[in-house]
């Protein structure tokens, strides 16, 4: 069964963030345990809270979904994320920014919205269901087999 999230049918689109971090030639991906996209591999990230820059959003949504620490650098990839029910509504539409992370410390868990947290090279990637948006967004940093 597919959860819901408190982001559905929104006034207006929100913003999402995402980190992508790499250690070792893999990158930190977690099963999302909440819709849009439930049960598939995605950026470890989430919704921008009011007066939080989007740096901190990445720090703080990749801890708490990952157990991982890291810093957030750059901005590397943005996409609209934009979902209508069978009736033609808009249930979900995101902005989300995913920046590259830099690795601290931690040992990837899954929590929070996602189900789990795993690092994957370039080949396993091919063996799991990613979100095109994950794929493309990792694409653009170069990290595909």
């Amino acid at each position: 069964m597919n959860k819901q999230h408190g982001n559905f049918y929104p006034a207006k689109p929100l913003v999402g963030v995402g980190a992508i971090v790499q250690k070792d030639g893999k990158i930190l991906l977690v099963k999302r345990g909440v819709e849009p996209s439930f049960g598939l591999w995605a950026i470890p990230g989430g919704t921008l809270k009011l007066g939080e820059s989007m740096h901190q959003c990445a720090e703080r949504e990749l801890l708490e979904e990952t157990g991982i620490k890291a810093k957030a650098e750059e901005c590397v990839y943005v996409f609209d994320f934009v979902e209508h029910d069978a009736q033609g509504k808009i249930k979900y539409h995101f902005v989300v920014a995913d920046f590259a992370a830099k690795y601290i410390s931690g040992e990837p868990q899954g929590a929070d919205d996602a189900l789990e947290a795993r690092w994957f090279s370039p080949q396993e990637l091919n063996s799991i269901a990613v979100s095109k948006n994950t794929l493309a967004a990792l694409r653009t940093i170069g990290f595909s087999d």
